[in-house]
């Protein structure tokens, strides 16, 4: 299997994927693709024009699936173990949810409110706007950082107790706000702070959050 993503890797989509693949031992290449503004070739695989895209070049054409969600569970088909899903339908019921809620409310308010603002702007070479990042911390962020630590518990992990596809989706986006400069205050919220950094010390993430912190340290650098 010869498997090609599409993207940039500071996405949290792209790192999501990417992190999938590494804890599933699934081997890829990642071609690199700026979708500010896509491409041509690349709508036609995206037509939502965003990242990530897959290609299985083992398969005749069309051998493409655009969406991390979409992907991983391609991933989960073809290389079942590993498992990123809980074997039981009601957990794994639990699992895509929380996969959603890091897909759709996690990204909106750190990619946009947090992420973009500051980290982004840096690496296009723009003005940062600090008081719009912190804005959002103090009056979205607390809504996102009570939701997790409730849904933690005494737990290591969101579902199950296992790590899973919520797990992935979720540190995904704490790696974003972190290239911002923020994280949950230890102190307020214990257990997500706990957690977060667990997750981030796994080799699968370590190893990206190392590559994308070097490419954000060469632009400030800059």
């Amino acid at each position: 299997m010869a498997l090609v993503i599409y993207g940039m890797g500071p996405s949290p989509f792209v790192r999501k994927v990417r992190v999938a693949f590494v804890e599933k031992g699934m081997d890829y290449t990642l071609e690199n693709v700026n979708i500010f503004p896509a491409p041509d070739w690349f709508k036609e695989i995206s037509p939502l024009k965003r990242i990530p895209v897959l290609r299985d070049t083992d398969r005749p054409e069309p051998n493409t699936i655009p969406d991390s969600s979409a992907i991983c569970a391609y991933a989960e088909q073809v290389q079942p173990t590993p498992s990123l899903y809980p074997a039981d339908g009601f957990e794994r019921g639990r699992a895509a949810w929380i996969e959603e809620y890091a897909d759709t409310e996690m990204a909106g308010v750190i990619g946009l409110g947090v992420f973009r603002p500051v980290a982004l702007a840096a690496l296009m070479g723009k003005d940062i706007d600090a008081a719009t990042a912190e804005k959002t911390m103090a009056e979205r962020m607390p809504a996102i950082f009570n939701f997790l630590e409730a849904e933690l518990g005494d737990d290591d992990f969101l579902v199950a107790n296992s790590f899973s596809i919520a797990d992935i989706s979720v540190a995904t986006q704490f790696v974003n706000l972190q290239h911002a400069g923020f994280k949950p205050d230890a102190a307020q919220w214990p257990k997500l702070a706990a957690y977060v950094a667990r997750m981030h010390d796994r080799p699968s993430f370590k190893a990206l959050i190392d590559e994308e912190a070097a490419l954000f340290a060469k632009t400030r650098a800059a």
